[in-house]
């Protein structure tokens, strides 16, 4: 079925593939933009090692379960991949999502909840933070993610997707994005999809520098973040 910005193949196993047409964006180098996200992500991984093992501490002191959390999300052209967080939530916080998704606080196919009950204490400073997205780095080295790209969504998320909104899985997932330095966790469905098609169609090296620059203030003002 051919839709406005992508076809979509469904595989035997019902995962979604996107192929994208080619498109003047893919003039980005993607050796340079794959330099960049291996080197920093290798150096803040390195600098960082003290602060990870403190945050592994912290976490299985506050609450049980593992201090990684992995799951499934969906990158680049719809391909599935392991994705890893620093635990924030209980260990049962799957089973209750479904209790409260119908306080979401954000409209469209993702759930946000600005005093989620499952956040553990500890979890709450992770997310001010933004240090419960450092394991993601790891995914970065292995090809999965990028620093910069639309956030990964869930496949269920995808599943309610409309034509408009597949075309931000043209490019890799990222730790950040347009949407991380202009209100996070603030800004409604719509507006986010907005954001993720201009970076699709407006990718270069300079817009990946810009938002790394913008996303470390973003970071350090703890700014929409919860």
């Amino acid at each position: 079925m051919q839709l406005a910005y992508n076809q979509l193949d469904q595989t035997d196993a019902g995962e979604v593939t996107v192929v994208m047409p080619e498109h003047p964006w893919y003039s980005y180098n993607t050796t340079l933009k794959r330099a960049l996200d291996v080197v920093l992500a290798a150096f803040v991984l390195l600098l960082a090692a003290p602060v990870w093992l403190a945050i592994v501490v912290a976490i299985k002191v506050d609450s049980s379960g593992p201090a990684i959390f992995v799951q499934e999300r969906v990158g680049l052209r719809g391909r599935r991949f392991r994705f890893y967080k620093f635990r924030s939530m209980t260990a049962d916080a799957d089973r209750m999502k479904t209790a409260l998704r119908h306080l979401s606080e954000v409209d469209g196919p993702v759930f946000k909840l600005r005093a989620d009950p499952r956040v553990t204490r500890v979890g709450r400073v992770l997310r001010r933070t933004s240090l419960d997205e450092l394991p993601q780095l790891l995914n970065v080295l292995r090809g999965e993610m990028s620093l910069v790209g639309p956030r990964p969504p869930l496949p269920e998320e995808v599943a309610q997707y409309r034509p408009s909104d597949m075309v931000r899985l043209a490019v890799k997932p990222g730790l950040t994005c347009w949407w991380q330095v202009r209100g996070r966790s603030g800004i409604d469905f719509d507006t986010w999809m907005a954001f993720d098609r201009e970076y699709v169609y407006g990718l270069s090296f300079l817009a990946d520098l810009q938002i790394l620059l913008r996303t470390a203030w973003a970071v350090l003002s703890c700014r929409g973040a919860y």
